[in-house]
């Protein structure tokens, strides 16, 4: 989505610009916010609306110096690996070798040394954030405030990074659909969906399930955008299919 915006925004001050209003609209219309700032572990908050600002702040400019292809593979199967390689051997590599096969397949693949470093770094900090979220959801935190207050965080770090990279192309029509299409739905509605699955599923697994995102993405190309896939990436979507169908089934079974 940011690829819509003009070509003279920065794309650092894009993911900057979405989160700082996603994280507000989070913060403002989640109750029991000031309890979780009262009486929840300070070390843990920061932790993060800190992972938080980093991966906004990484993934954007990875899609822009190494492509949506190599970035979201890297951005996306880094969580899962760190998460879940130890609790699920078996359906994490399964899912994390289709999802590189469904992206990389279909081509458009490109290196950048600082590009692939920028995606690691969304990558850590995509798989730091679920778990200092589910360890407060687990101390009896409502998800929506311990979100509500992470991201609320997040927006204070991340806001000064626009303001000082300017903000005139957020005043075009272009740039301001990007930046609220980024807030309202990659951000506020994604992130506060993905907190309430928390509270029933382990941050190895949710982690992993959301390598259905490039999937989701991929169908959406070809129904909506009439987009062609080589038929190597249909045997990574199924392959990626069939290991998150696996771990749905073992995570239903494990919760009470």
């Amino acid at each position: 989505m940011s690829a819509f915006a003009p070509t003279t925004a920065p794309r650092v001050a894009i993911g900057a610009a979405a989160l700082a209003v996603g994280g507000v609209l989070l913060f403002l219309t989640s109750p029991g916010t000031r309890e979780v700032l009262r009486d929840a572990d300070r070390r843990l908050l920061a932790v993060g609306a800190v992972t938080v600002a980093g991966y906004a702040s990484a993934f954007y400019p990875a899609v822009a110096r190494t492509g949506v292809a190599v970035s979201t593979t890297i951005a996306l199967a880094t969580a899962p690996i760190l998460l879940g390689a130890r609790a699920r051997p078996v359906v994490t590599a399964v899912a994390v070798v289709g999802c590189a096969t469904l992206v990389l397949g279909a081509g458009g693949a490109r290196l950048d040394l600082l590009g692939v470093v920028l995606a690691l770094v969304a990558g850590l900090s995509y798989a730091v954030y679920p778990v200092a979220t589910g360890k407060l959801i687990a101390q009896g935190f409502p998800a929506r405030a311990v979100v509500g207050t992470m991201f609320g965080g997040a927006a204070l770090v991340v806001w000064p990074i626009p303001v000082v990279l300017g903000l005139s192309w957020l005043t075009t029509p272009g740039g301001l659909a990007v930046v609220a299409h980024l807030a309202i739905v990659t951000t506020f509605t994604a992130y506060l969906l993905f907190a309430l699955g928390l509270r029933h599923t382990s941050a190895a697994a949710a982690t992993t399930l959301t390598l259905a995102e490039p999937a989701v993405a991929a169908l959406l190309g070809v129904v909506v955008l009439d987009e062609h896939l080589p038929p190597i990436s249909w045997l990574g979507m199924a392959v990626l299919t069939a290991a998150l169908f696996a771990l749905t089934r073992e995570s239903s079974t494990r919760t009470p």
